[in-house]
C-alpha cells in the first residue's frame, strides 16, 4: 500500500499584512501545500495550490550525502489554479524520507505575467476618492511590494469595487481587528486578491472582517463590488490599501498603473 506524507505551509502574503491585535490571531489561509508520495523506488515532492490562480513554488531542503534529487534542490514549479505540479523526484535508499527536512515556498502569480497598459478605475466611490498615501509613502509603500500601492481613506462598510475585471484568486476574511505590532501581525489582514487576463494581480486589503462579497474562482467585472473596507490588520486606522502586484523571481513587485481621476496622467 502507497504511504503519503502532507506537510502544509503558509506563504508570505508581503509587509502591509497583518492580524488582530486585541483578539488571537487567526492563521492565515494555506498557499500551498507540500505532498511527498512513495513511487517505484523513489518519493515524489508534488506541490498542490489552493488558490483559484497560477503560483510559483520553490522546494528547498537538505538531502544528505545519500539522497539525490531530480532536479537538484532547490527546484522550482510554476503552478495552474487549484492544480497540482511535480516539483522533484527523491532517492533515499540508505536514510528514509522521514529523514528529510524539506520546505516549500510559494509566491501568487505566474513568473512570466506581462503588464498591459490599462485604465484602472477607482475602487472606492467619488466619495471616499481621498489618499492618505501614495506610491513610495514612507510609512509602508517604501518596499518592492508596495511601491505602486495607494492609501484610500475609506471608513468601515465602505463599498470596495473592483478596479480592473478579473477573477477572484483569493480571499482573506476571518481576521479581526488592527494594530502597529508589525512583528506580530505581519502575514494577516483580510483581503482580496483578482488576477487579471495578462498576470497581473490586483491586491484590495484591510478589509472588514467577512467582509468579502466574492468567491475564489468568481469573474468579476470593472467597478463591480467585491468587498466593504475595514480596519483589519497592520494599520493605524480605517483606509483600503490598492496595489497590482506581478511575481518576479519568486516575490511579489509592485507595478505602476494608471487611475483616471486619481493618479496624474
Amino acid at each position: 500500500m502507497r504511504r503519503a506524507w502532507i506537510l502544509l505551509l503558509a506563504a508570505s502574503l508581503g509587509a502591509w499584512t497583518a492580524s488582530t491585535a486585541s483578539e488571537p490571531a487567526a492563521a492565515p489561509a494555506t498557499l500551498a501545500s507540500l505532498r511527498i508520495e512513495a513511487g517505484d523506488g523513489e518519493y515524489l515532492a508534488w506541490a498542490d495550490n489552493r488558490l483559484a490562480g497560477p503560483i510559483e513554488v520553490l522546494l528547498t531542503g537538505d538531502t544528505g550525502r545519500d539522497a539525490r534529487s531530480d532536479p537538484p534542490l532547490p527546484a522550482r514549479a510554476t503552478v495552474g489554479a487549484g492544480d497540482s505540479a511535480l516539483v522533484a523526484r527523491l532517492q533515499v535508499p540508505a536514510i528514509g524520507i522521514g529523514a528529510l527536512h524539506l520546505s516549500l515556498r510559494g509566491v501568487p502569480g505566474h513568473p512570466g505575467a506581462r503588464p498591459r497598459d490599462v485604465a484602472y478605475l477607482p475602487p472606492v466611490p467619488p466619495d471616499s476618492l481621498r489618499i492618505e498615501q501614495g506610491w513610495g509613502g514612507p510609512a509602508s509603500h517604501d518596499d518592492d511590494e508596495n511601491r505602486h500601492a495607494l492609501d484610500f481613506a475609506a471608513d468601515p462598510g465602505t463599498p470596495v469595487l473592483a478596479a480592473r475585471g478579473g477573477t477572484v484568486m483569493q480571499v482573506e476574511a476571518g481576521f479581526r481587528g488592527s494594530g502597529l505590532d508589525r512583528a506580530r501581525l505581519l502575514d494577516r489582514a483580510n483581503l482580496v486578491r483578482i488576477l487579471h487576463d495578462d498576470g497581473t494581480m490586483a491586491l484590495y486589503a484591510h478589509l472588514a472582517p467577512d467582509g468579502a462579497r466574492v468567491r475564489p474562482g468568481q469573474q468579476v467585472l470593472a467597478g463591480e463590488q467585491i468587498a466593504v473596507s475595514g480596519n483589519t490588520g497592520y494599520s493605524s486606522g480605517p483606509h483600503l490599501h490598492f496595489v497590482v502586484q506581478v511575481n518576479r523571481g519568486l516575490r511579489l513587485v509592485s507595478v505602476p498603473f494608471r487611475m483616471p481621476g486619481v493618479l496624474p496622467p
